[in-house]
């Protein structure tokens, strides 16, 4: 595939620059210009049908050339933008956020010649606020929450007053301050209220992405283990034939030199045919899949083995213990068989691999289960969960990595969280402890009945 190929399927973006007009385009982009021009045009009509009203409805007499002059010019750079930007268009973050601030301007300024905070739908102010703590970054919503206080406070200070038809109303200037402080307050509080909810949303979404990577790879890797499998029970008969011509055409070739290089020939069939043959021998011995069923079903102690061998270390003591509740003079064959399901060898890998890689020198893992219940403990004696996280340990993002120096600068958090989601959709419930004695312990508990 082509470098270029990716770039034919991806939308334009506006470019993070106050060249809001260019033809560049760029990846990243997080609002659709076509919503935010319908946006406007909805504005746009709002506000003409709001002056008309206040105008010719009710009786105001309005500074209508003025009012009509900044309306044209929200209309008139919309109509701009939407023919210089035809088809799906996505805004970069800074670009989006300019959008929005001219947008508040302009509502600022109308509002500016209508009355002030007199003027009922100065309420207005914090539609751009929303939009912005919704979709846009954080960083972004400061700015155009900054620019939204200014304005609110520049409509307490200067603002054309709204002819009242009535001479005897006045709303005191105590009344306006209110409005005034009312608004800044309700700025402040939307942009941090919403912007912390979209932003968890969004790393929950993108952790959520993750998980369901992490499950395709390890169903695509039990697919092509199956499918090895598969192969090597299909072909070992055409290669048994084969193998078998060979010795007989080797055997009945007569000698002599005219004869021998097809000789060699047929030597070197045979010997590539037994080859082939241990190599699918090879394939069909290996515990990794069954050869009827795309998940093989391991006794308790196999299945920690088998999650846990890609981690293991030399310099680390790896101990399984099983005590049954049920029969403390069990035998092997007595422990729950489960099903090598890929979520829930990579759930059970990434809890093993973690505590592998924080031990000090030993791992140990008890199994215990009885009528009702299967449970998993994972114990290791390095420094233990961070006491800060621990109660946060199993959210996205929410890393384990702060109390060691031999972990992963650029260590995301999203192991643990991948993990618990995995063997959560299983049925599996998941705890995270410190050891009195020191070192992590991580509980893992299934219901007989689901197992």
């Amino acid at each position: 595939m082509s470098e270029e190929a990716p770039e034919s399927r991806m939308p334009p973006v506006v470019p993070d620059s106050p060249d809001l007009l260019s033809g560049m385009t760029v990846t990243g982009g997080r609002v659709r210009l076509r919503t935010l021009i319908f946006i406007r045009w909805v504005a746009v009509l709002g506000q003409t049908l709001a002056l008309l009203v206040v105008q010719a409805g009710l009786g105001f007499d309005v500074p209508l050339v003025p009012a009509a002059l900044i309306i044209g010019a929200l209309a008139f750079m919309n109509l701009l933008t939407a023919v210089r930007h035809r088809g799906t268009v996505w805004l970069g973050d800074g670009v989006a956020s300019l959008y929005l601030i001219g947008d508040l301007i302009q509502l600022t300024a109308l509002l500016a010649i209508t009355g002030g905070l007199q003027n009922p739908f100065t309420i207005l102010i914090l539609a751009p606020v929303v939009v912005s703590a919704a979709t846009l970054s954080r960083r972004s919503t400061i700015k155009l929450a900054v620019v939204a206080i200014l304005g609110i406070m520049l409509l307490g200070i200067w603002y054309l007053p709204l002819p009242w038809p009535y001479p005897e109303f006045y709303l005191p200037s105590l009344y306006v301050a209110g409005i005034l402080i009312a608004m800044i307050l309700a700025v402040v509080f939307i942009a941090a209220y919403v912007s912390s909810l979209a932003l968890e949303a969004r790393r929950m979404a993108d952790a959520l992405g993750a998980s369901q990577l992490a499950l395709a790879r390890e169903q695509r890797l039990s697919s092509l283990g199956a499918l090895a499998a598969a192969a090597a029970h299909e072909l070992g008969s055409p290669l048994a034939t084969i193998a078998v011509v060979a010795k007989e055409l080797e055997r009945e070739l007569p000698s002599g030199s005219e004869s021998d290089h097809l000789r060699e020939d047929v030597s070197l069939l045979r010997l590539e045919s037994e080859r082939c043959r241990r190599i699918l021998s090879e394939l069909a011995s290996r515990p990794d899949e069954d050869k009827d069923t795309p998940y093989h079903l391991l006794p308790l102690t196999g299945l920690i083995e088998a999650a846990a061998a890609p981690f293991l270390r030399d310099d680390i003591d790896f101990r399984i213990h099983a005590e049954p509740a049920v029969d403390p003079d069990y035998s092997p064959e007595q422990q729950p068989f489960l099903p090598r399901d890929p979520g829930l060898m990579h759930g059970l890998g990434t809890l093993l691999q973690n505590a592998l890689q924080f031990a000090r020198q030993q791992v140990t893992v008890t199994l215990d289960w009885d009528d009702s219940e299967i449970r998993i403990h994972i114990e290791d004696d390095g420094p233990g969960f961070d006491e800060a996280v621990l109660g946060d340990l199993g959210d996205p993002y929410v890393s384990t990595s702060g109390r060691d120096e031999r972990a992963d600068e650029d260590h995301m958090g999203l192991g643990i969280f991948i993990a618990r989601t995995l063997l959560s959709r299983l049925g599996a419930r998941v705890s995270f402890t410190n050891r009195s004695e020191g070192g992590a312990q991580v509980a893992i508990t299934w219901p007989r009945s689901i197992i």
